[in-house]
């Protein structure tokens, strides 16, 4: 998630793919493309911990949420009041009234924290099958690094090479998802709401950097040369 539109340096096309040396290289400047700094997480992870801290003051579900939701304005008004764009913190936002319409509805806390278990379990899900049918989801975010996305958005999948090495780092997010479901599950069914909270930050931002890191050293150890299947004839 990016802090700031950054000056892209010489951007990875598709045509890297049989130029660079290894799959990885063009991996690693597709990703540094398509994904950004820490800020964006951290604006993510805000609103919850707002949400925590009003609830262990209070105990009360309105004020909990209340807290929540006043945090992810702030953040959007300071975004677009310094022209910067504000399509993470808008993701916050959406999270945040998604969860406050669960925990409202019900008059549990831990009622907030569902949505967020039941999109890990569909993420989770849907990049397994990605995986099996060898459409990893990686390779859209491969995708979404080079300039020519609009024009060719399965053109990465001609590659066979690039494939295998984003099945692989699917797999990374397939056990984040896992890990966050195993974890946060059995806590909403005990009704533990701080420990809820303090899962959903850890496994959030914090996690997802492991996750990344986990990938960055697959990117680096391995060596997959390129292997593009051959044009269709006519």
């Amino acid at each position: 998630m990016a802090t700031e539109e950054r000056p892209a340096a010489a951007p990875a096309t598709l045509g890297d793919a049989h130029t660079a040396e290894t799959v990885e290289e063009v991996i690693r400047a597709r990703l540094s493309a398509a994904l950004g700094g820490i800020r964006g997480s951290v604006e993510t992870a805000l609103p919850t911990v707002a949400f925590i801290a009003a609830w262990v003051w209070r105990h009360d579900v309105r004020t909990a949420v209340g807290a929540s939701a006043v945090v992810a304005l702030v953040l959007l008004v300071s975004r677009l009041a310094a022209r910067q764009t504000p399509r993470y913190v808008l993701s916050a936002v959406a999270a945040t009234a998604v969860a406050a319409f669960f925990a409202l509805r019900s008059g549990r806390a831990e009622d907030a924290f569902l949505p967020g278990i039941l999109a890990s379990a569909a993420w989770g899900a849907a990049a397994l099958v990605s995986v099996l049918v060898r459409w990893p989801v990686v390779g859209f975010i491969v995708a979404a690094g080079d300039p020519r996305m609009a024009e060719d958005p399965v053109g990465w999948r001609r590659d066979r090479g690039l494939v295998r090495v984003c099945q692989r780092l699917t797999m990374v997010l397939v056990g984040l998802y896992a890990l966050r479901v195993a974890i946060m599950l059995p806590m909403y069914l005990a009704g533990e709401v701080t420990l809820l909270g303090i899962a959903k930050i850890v496994l959030g931002w914090p996690a997802y950097l492991g996750a990344v890191a986990l990938m960055g050293l697959i990117l680096v150890r391995g060596r997959t040369a390129p292997v593009p299947l051959p044009e269709p004839e006519g």
